[in-house]
Order: structure tokens, then sequence, then C-alpha cells
């Protein structure tokens, strides 16, 4: 049994399917409207899922469902009533690998951000007071992050870190909350993240792209407003970012204001990714759909594998959009296979909001944005932790990710 036949039984259980002249009107599991089911003439169903498909969706297995369980009649006699068992879908998990890298975790992220910050230069300075040490600085913000503790409650955590000689000097609670909103060490966050991936980069080669909010306030949710439950006067901070569909490993990140578009962030994304990593497939929604974007992932020698909107016009043209265009219509059960590997992404933004929260806590934009920096970089770092027990890999970052942040600094 698939996915969507164990969504369609649990939608039958619920109830919510009419029956019409037509055919069959069904809830939305989300509860946000009907989709229509036709079952003469061959099953078919308004739902997106279908019209991308053209195979069952979980609302034609429901209303099948439904036809299974009728009771059959006799006057006033119940004569039979079937229904189908369900079967959970389970997935294989190294328990004794997660367990270990799940109980060592803050040990060894103390020792893995303390070797990435250490490739952090320290800027010149010929005058005035000397700066606090910026490796220092950026460990103090990232593991501030990872705590989740306000500044002030931050301070234990930090003399801890001092005393293992993982810094030189604890800074003043607000010195950490004024270099968290520096906007000159905005870039500095973003190259720490590609940086923090590299030690995977013989083991991902396909990768998906999308973005999510974050918010700015603890009683607004990204879902409410993504879903319509509009909350007025909130104001959220978008991530998008590329991650390696194996072990969500994130490559490149950026961060917008709530109200950007995604498509304009997908180039850059790829190219600060194709610098480090080889690639093959590059997976993506609608959003991401354009010339624009195909040939950029065509120019890595790589398969873009962004579905095409119902409304799209036959191509005229041959180039790239005409080719995944016909892969799309004549071949669209294996382009869908490879297409699905997108939803790693989701649950990379699940591990990520899941462990370090959905909102943020800095009041001031650049803070906002630093802040989101900081929690991709910390999952990052969790990744490379379950890699090392579960791949057996030993995390290093040498010459290369220091020549890249030579660079860049405060």
């Amino acid at each position: 049994m698939d996915t969507r036949q164990e969504r369609g039984i649990q939608l039958a259980q619920r109830g919510h399917i009419v029956k019409q002249t037509d055919g069959w009107k069904v809830l939305s599991q989300t509860g946000n409207g009907y989709y229509s089911v036709n079952l003469d003439n061959g099953p078919r169903c308004t739902c997106p899922d279908f019209e991308l498909r053209q195979q069952p969706c979980k609302h034609i297995h429901a209303v099948e469902c439904l036809l299974i369980w009728e009771t059959i009649t006799d006057g006033a006699n119940i004569i039979t009533t079937t229904k189908t068992q369900i079967v959970k879908v389970t997935y294989k998990q190294n328990w004794s690998a997660y367990n270990a890298a799940q109980t060592e975790e803050k040990s060894r992220f103390i020792v893995l951000l303390d070797a990435l910050c250490h490739l952090v230069q320290q800027p010149a300075q010929h005058n005035g007071r000397p700066r606090l040490p910026l490796a220092d600085m950026i460990f103090a913000c990232v593991y501030k992050v990872y705590v989740g503790f306000s500044s002030r409650r931050f301070m234990s955590d930090l003399r801890e870190a001092q005393s293992k000689e993982r810094i030189y000097h604890a800074a003043h609670f607000n010195s950490v909350s004024r270099y968290l909103a520096d906007p000159g060490l905005t870039a500095l966050f973003s190259k720490l993240v590609t940086m923090s991936s590299l030690p995977l980069k013989g083991i991902e080669n396909n990768f998906a792209v999308d973005s999510s909010g974050f918010s700015t306030c603890r009683f607004v949710r990204w879902f409410n407003k993504k879903y319509g439950r509009e909350v007025d006067n909130r104001e959220w901070v978008k991530a998008h970012l590329t991650c390696g569909v194996e072990t969500k490993i994130v490559t490149a990140v950026d961060v917008s204001g709530w109200a950007a578009n995604d498509s304009p962030y997908f180039v850059p994304l790829l190219e600060r990714t194709a610098k480090y990593f080889t690639m093959q497939e590059v997976s993506a929604d609608k959003a991401y759909l354009s010339n624009t974007n195909l040939e950029a992932v065509a120019k890595l020698n790589a398969m873009p594998f962004i579905p095409f909107k119902v409304n799209t016009a036959v191509p005229t043209v041959n180039n790239v959009w005409a080719e995944m265009y016909h892969y799309f219509m004549y071949n669209r059960e294996e382009f869908l296979t490879h297409y699905h590997k997108r939803s790693n992404v989701e649950t990379a933004f699940s591990m990520i909001k899941g462990k370090f929260g959905d909102s943020v806590r800095s009041k001031s934009d650049i803070g906002q944005l630093n802040e989101v920096l900081c929690k991709v970089l910390c999952h990052n770092l969790c990744v490379l932790i379950q890699a090392i027990h579960e791949l057996g890999i030993e995390p290093t970052f040498g010459a290369e990710a220091r020549l890249a942040l030579k660079a860049v600094g405060k």
C-alpha cells in the first residue's frame, strides 16, 4: 500500500464524502474546499496531484474505499460490511547511530564549530581600541542560536566554552547581540554555511531548492500566513536554500524579506553550490519554472526537474525548455520519480524549525537575517554529527574552506 492509498483510507474514515449526480465531492485533507471525483470512464479528480500525475490520487482512493465499505442491505437486515485494514508505512532507522549522534551532539557541536570558526581570520586593525576576536564572536553568535537562550541566560554556556578553551574571551552579552546584528557579518555567516557542507561533497550530487518563512513574533506562524489564516501587522523573513537530498545538508542559503519572489534566488544558490559540488539533478517546485532557471541547470551539466504548469504552451523551439517539457509530458512517471526528491528540502526545513524554532528573537532586520543564517549553520553541523555515526566520516575543514573565508570578514 502506497502513501496515497493510506491517506485515502484516512479520508474515507473521516467522512465528508458527498455523492452527486456527476460523481463525488471529497473534502481536502487540509479542510480547505472540496475536490470532484468521477469514477466513470476511468477515475478522474480535480486536485492538483491528479492533474500533474494523471494517476489515482488519495481522493480517488477515498471514494473507492467508501464504495467497498458501503453496507449492503436486504430489507431491514444488514448482510455484510467490508473494511480495508490500514497498513502503516515505516522506514528503516539506524537507531544505534541515531542515539549516539543525539547523545553526543552538544559536545561534538562545540568541537566542529570551534574548528570552523578558527578558519576565520582576524581583520587588520591599525588604530583604536583592540577589537574582540572575530572567531570568538562568530562562535558566540552561532552557539547562542544553538542553545536557544536569551543573551543573558546564554552567558553560562559561553563561559563553559571558554573554560574548555574553545574561545579566548567570553564577551559581554550585549556584545554578542551587537555582533549578531552586524550587517558586516552577513556574508560571513552565509559563507560558513557553504563551508560547513564541504565534508559531504563526495556524497551529495542531487539537490533540491525551496524557501520557507521564519516568523518575527512567537505568536504567529508561517503556516497561518501560507494557508490563508492571516494575522494582521505581522511579518516574517524567508530563507531560500539548496540542500543535498541524501543527508539534507544545506549547501547555499539566502535570506530575504517576506515579499521576495522565489525564482530570482534559484540561479545564485545553484552557482554557489556548483562551485564545490558535482551536480547531476536539481529539483524544485513550479515557483522556479523559467527558461533562465532551466538553462542555468543545463549549463552545469545537470538535469532540472521542475514540473510544468497546466497552461504551459507546447514549445516550438528546440532548447532545454522543450526537452524537459516533452520529458515531463511523455515520461511523467519517470520525471516525477526524480522530481519527488524535492521533498527532502521540505524535510530540511522541518529539521531546522523543529530543532531551532520557526521564529527569530532578534528585533532588527539584520539581526533577524543573521539569526536565520545561524540556524541553518547549526543544522549543518548537526547533519555532520549524524554523518559521523551513520556514514563513518570524520569532518574536516581544510585549505579550501580557509581560502574561501580569507576574503570574507568584518
